[in-house]
């Protein structure tokens, strides 16, 4: 049995299906968690159980993640990578957006994300004290949305920019208990992913004079959608190689992009150095708070 286990939000379709595909196949422990466990795909229940556990986990309560940690935990002994994914989407003006699927959304890909760390954080401290460096922390997965904006996805974006600054903001933390916090990115479109089949849309739920207010701005950004996401090229499984990269690598390195930024979002965000001025921001920030 592998020394090494990784533990896996949102498993039931998509990166985090690919991820825990991925991460089974280079002989890694595996915890593949999902809110339905016993609708999991043949994917991964056609693996090898040796180096598997499916479990339940509902990132929006906490129970539930203290039972999938504890049993995580019982199974393997130890953690080395919690890797969290899950997360859905919602399309609509802010305008139309109800306050409970405000809460919804920002409970899923935010605080339950933050309350998964919580509960693992001691876990992962303990794996860190006799480990080498650099071979044990989180990933988180954000999007594109999380560095830039788009219309119709306040919310969305929100909840993905705060993860970028929560993970950046305990990484100067973290790294002085030998635990490394990092942030996947896929930017441009992800192709093979159920995640637009469970984007909410809140224009359809909106009062029509609301709808009708925002007619034909909606219909114009719901073209300009179509050509982003019929122009997507990036596979669940590229994303899930760059997170495997992410947790394999030995580096520090905080962020890591993936996807086509032929639309230039990224370079405008950037400027001209691009990813360049990043790694050189996230350099200086270090020096600045180094342990």
């Amino acid at each position: 049995m592998s020394s090494r286990t990784v533990f896996i939000t949102g498993t039931s379709s998509g990166i985090g299906l690919a991820a825990a595909r991925l991460f089974h196949s280079e002989g890694w422990n595996v915890v593949a968690t999902m809110r339905a466990p016993e609708k999991a795909p043949s994917d991964l229940t056609s693996l090898d159980t040796t180096s598997l556990l499916i479990i339940k986990c509902d990132v929006t309560n906490l129970s539930s993640i203290e039972s999938a940690v504890a049993a995580t935990i019982e199974r393997f002994g130890r953690v080395d990578w919690l890797i969290n994914n899950a997360a859905f989407g919602t399309v609509g003006v802010f305008e139309a957006l109800p306050r409970q699927q405000v809460m919804d959304l920002m409970n899923t890909n935010f605080i339950g994300l933050m309350d998964v760390t919580r509960v693992f954080l001691p876990h992962l401290r303990h794996a860190a004290s006799s480990s080498s460096k650099y071979s044990v922390g989180i990933i988180n997965v954000t999007s594109g949305a999380g560095i830039w904006t788009l219309p119709h996805t306040s919310l969305y974006c929100a909840s993905k920019f705060a993860v970028e600054g929560f993970t950046e903001a305990i990484s100067y933390e973290l790294a002085s208990q030998n635990v490394y916090a990092k942030l996947v990115i896929p930017h441009g479109g992800v192709t093979q992913t159920s995640f637009m089949q469970g984007t909410q849309n809140a224009a359809s739920e909106a009062d029509p004079e609301l709808n009708a207010a925002y007619s034909d701005f909606t219909k114009k950004i719901m073209g300009v959608f179509g050509k982003m996401i019929a122009g997507s090229s990036t596979t669940s499984e590229d994303v899930a190689k760059t997170i495997f990269e992410a947790a394999a690598d030995g580096t520090d390195r905080l962020r890591y992009f993936i996807g086509n930024d032929t639309r230039g979002f990224l370079k405008a965000r950037y400027g001209e150095k691009g990813i360049l001025a990043d790694e050189e921001y996230v350099a200086s920030m270090r020096k600045y708070f180094e342990y």
